[in-house]
């Protein structure tokens, strides 16, 4: 089914927490955080901290020590691993950043079960200490969305695959996250595509607020397994819709007009 593209939100979707405060808390930056937290930007805020936990002698080892152990629901990995088995194309869009991202996405085996990773640049410098970039530099170049963070307008992306996709055929798309700025996204979808929003979470409850805006129909989960339940059966849906209707394209393939008075019957379509 490579016709649809299921996208993926991080913290507290495909993982149960947020990763910025899980690392954090663990290595013992909290108040730190808190203190900075209304001076700056949340992208240069984990950037500093995890400068000056690099000068405290923290180790890239122990960030990544740190992210192997966030919380996961069990059924997280083999719902993603069903959705890539039967050929669709996964993707994240998440305000986290690809250290994070690409760092626990490989200790779980599931890093090469996406096609694509959205979200914040972060790298290690020649001094060894993690680096945390904004997605977009709204300092020089602004997306002008109101409805999400400085740094990261999730509807842009989608718009932008969108685009893409469009020169390829009909996509229909799945989205699933959960927070604030999984509200601009869900409103970019179309008929015929799906939201998943987490229940009880900021996106559900805007989604809820806002539901003549949104043209994708909604689906709800609360964890893991509903989580694993719901995609799988949206896949189903999708596996019996898309059949029945390259059925009805054969059947109109294959229908040869009757010949009236002897007159050579007219040709069929040629299917492309």
């Amino acid at each position: 089914m490579a016709g649809i593209v299921v996208f993926f939100d991080f913290d507290k979707t495909i993982i149960d927490v947020d990763s910025d405060n899980w690392v954090v808390d663990e290595l013992g930056a909290t108040d730190l955080f808190n203190q900075l937290l209304p001076t700056m930007p949340w992208n240069s805020l984990i950037d500093r901290v995890m400068n000056e936990l690099h000068t405290q002698g923290i180790t890239i080892q122990d960030i990544e020590e740190v992210l192997k152990r966030v919380p996961i629901h069990p059924r997280i990995v083999p719902a993603i691993k069903s959705a890539y088995a039967l050929g669709y194309d996964l993707r994240v869009i998440s305000d986290a950043n690809v250290f994070f991202i690409e760092t626990i996405l490989k200790h779980l085996g599931i890093r090469d079960c996406f096609s694509e990773i959205n979200t914040n640049p972060g790298y290690v410098d020649k001094e060894g200490s993690l680096r945390i970039l904004p997605y977009v530099d709204f300092q020089t170049s602004p997306h002008g969305c109101n409805l999400c963070p400085p740094n990261m307008c999730k509807g842009m992306i989608i718009e932008r695959i969108q685009a893409i996709l469009a020169k390829e055929g009909k996509k229909r798309m799945i989205y699933l996250g959960d927070g604030i700025g999984d509200f601009c996204p869900s409103l970019k979808l179309r008929e015929g595509d799906f939201v998943m929003p987490r229940k009880d979470f900021p996106a559900w409850n805007l989604i809820n607020k806002n539901r003549t805006l949104v043209k994708a129909a909604v689906h709800e989960w609360t964890d893991g397994e509903e989580l694993e339940r719901i995609l799988l059966q949206l896949i189903n849906t999708i596996n019996i819709e898309e059949s029945q209707l390259l059925s009805v394209e054969f059947c109109k393939f294959q229908t040869i007009p009757k010949a009236a008075h002897g007159a050579l019957p007219q040709a069929l379509p040629v299917p492309y």
